[in-house]
């Protein structure tokens, strides 16, 4: 029998995949591809998005098409804080613009003011003003700059349902994709911000993530996704695995704090610190914050390997040594990211330290304090979360993971080994309407931290 497969198209700012898991939520297949940059007409680089949407069709083409697998669903999941304007026959007006790209400030001027000013409307929209990383705000940027193809305009969706309707030819929108950062939601009542009916601008009415489009393909009868935000994605094996309220940290260039279970509206404080909130699967609140991690760890281990002689990478053969952790654990801090310029951090004076592995223990504590610090705003004053998941490279190392667990006393911290959280969570929200049963559990691949016996700082 052929085996049955949902097909999920993970589209990165770098990386595109294609996957392919069956009927068990066993990944059985793995495409990859990057696309070189075009730039719009106005010079700025950009996604492009019609090798993109090729390659997208040739495989759904081939996947239906084909005998060696029986395709009953396809769902996408995207980067967020971009949006397609479609006309009245549903074509593609413009390329998909760069979040990246400077909007100017004439676009917003007054804009704060009519609705309560700046802190008051990001708060209330749970949005940090961010430019044209507000995709709601990438609206008005294109009605004053572009007003005679905005004149064209009938249907405005973000990314992941534009991919959807690319094959399922039905216009939706869905919670994960206009709560992310995109100044749309008002999270106090719970709908669109009144500044889009002000503007004159319709949206889809949002549906759950797990509606689907069933389309004919040669005969074959395939569920089309709605599509879904990747962050929010890569939350869903864990919502649907975990057996008790969580943290989730995801670990990269940026360090990503995530917290659904708490429903503590976002204060104008938290917001000043980088605070925000998404919406999941569930239309629910995400409280979350972020730390330049990632970026900070690998500039400052080029410094201290450049200091000591070392290859690049050589932190990584570094033994976790607990004597010398609980030595350096309550020294001034060395290893700052608060006043970076850039890509650049401050250059530190390394001569204090006798080799590359305390160096490098110092810098591990001083960047999970830092990161404590983020954590603690994503934890509500009841906090019902016992277990804490970490995802992504810095889960694998054992110096961070069991420093953090020893910080968080109280809660249980898990390196989490699963790969592929967001095109798993993509999949997972169709499964229900093309398989019967009851849905597999996820593997989430996870290993318990045993924590450092540590004297535990003030934080």
């Amino acid at each position: 029998m052929t085996r049955e497969i949902i097909a999920v198209f993970d589209i990165g700012k770098t990386n595109k995949k294609m996957l392919l898991f069956d009927c068990s939520l066993e990944l059985i297949s793995q495409e990859e591809q990057q696309f070189e940059q075009c730039m719009d007409e106005d010079g700025f680089p950009s996604d492009d998005i019609e090798k993109i949407e090729t390659w997208i069709t040739t495989w759904i083409n081939r996947l239906a098409l084909g005998t060696e697998y029986d395709l009953r669903a396809v769902n996408f999941a995207t980067y967020g804080a971009s949006l397609v304007y479609l006309d009245s026959d549903g074509r593609r007006l413009t390329p998909v613009y760069n979040y990246l790209k400077p909007m100017p400030a004439d676009v917003i001027a007054g804009f704060y003011e009519r609705y309560g000013g700046m802190e008051e409307f990001c708060r209330n929209t749970a949005s940090p003003a961010l430019g044209m990383l507000n995709s709601g705000l990438q609206i008005l940027w294109f009605k004053k700059y572009k007003p005679e193809l905005f004149a064209s305009v009938h249907t405005i969706l973000h990314f992941p349902q534009y991919l959807s309707f690319l094959i399922s030819k039905d216009i939706r929108s869905e919670f994960t994709s206009i709560g992310c950062h995109t100044a749309l939601w008002n999270f106090d009542k719970k709908c669109y911000h009144p500044w889009l009916a002000d503007e004159g601008i319709v949206l889809p009415v949002p549906v759950p993530n797990d509606v689907t489009t069933e389309i004919s393909l040669d005969g074959k009868n395939i569920h089309i996704g709605t599509g879904i935000h990747d962050s929010s994605s890569s939350l869903v094996p864990y919502l649907k695995g975990s057996p008790e309220p969580f943290i989730l940290i995801s670990t990269g260039t940026w360090c990503i704090f995530m917290n659904p279970f708490n429903q503590e509206a976002l204060s104008l404080d938290q917001l000043k610190q980088d605070a925000l909130c998404y919406l999941d699967v569930n239309s629910k609140q995400v409280k979350s914050s972020r730390f330049f991690m990632g970026h900070i760890h690998d500039v400052y281990t080029g410094q201290i390997a450049s200091f000591f002689k070392r290859e690049a990478g050589s932190y990584k053969r570094v033994v976790a040594d607990e004597h010398l952790l609980n030595k350096l654990l309550h020294t001034a801090v060395v290893f700052t990211g608060e006043q970076f310029d850039g890509n650049q951090c401050p250059t530190v004076d390394l001569s204090a330290f006798a080799s590359f592995e305390e160096a490098y223990h110092k810098l591990i504590i001083d960047l999970v304090l830092a990161g404590m610090k983020s954590l603690q705003l994503v934890i509500p004053g009841h906090d019902l979360t016992k277990t804490v998941y970490v995802t992504g490279g810095f889960a694998r190392n054992e110096l961070f993971m069991r420093l953090l667990s020893a910080l968080l006393p109280g809660k249980t911290v898990c390196a989490s080994e699963m790969d592929n959280a967001t095109a798993l969570g993509a999949a997972m929200v169709t499964w229900n309407k093309v398989f019967a049963g009851n849905e597999p559990e996820a593997m989430l691949g996870l290993k318990k931290i045993e924590p450092f016996n540590i004297n535990k700082p003030r934080l």
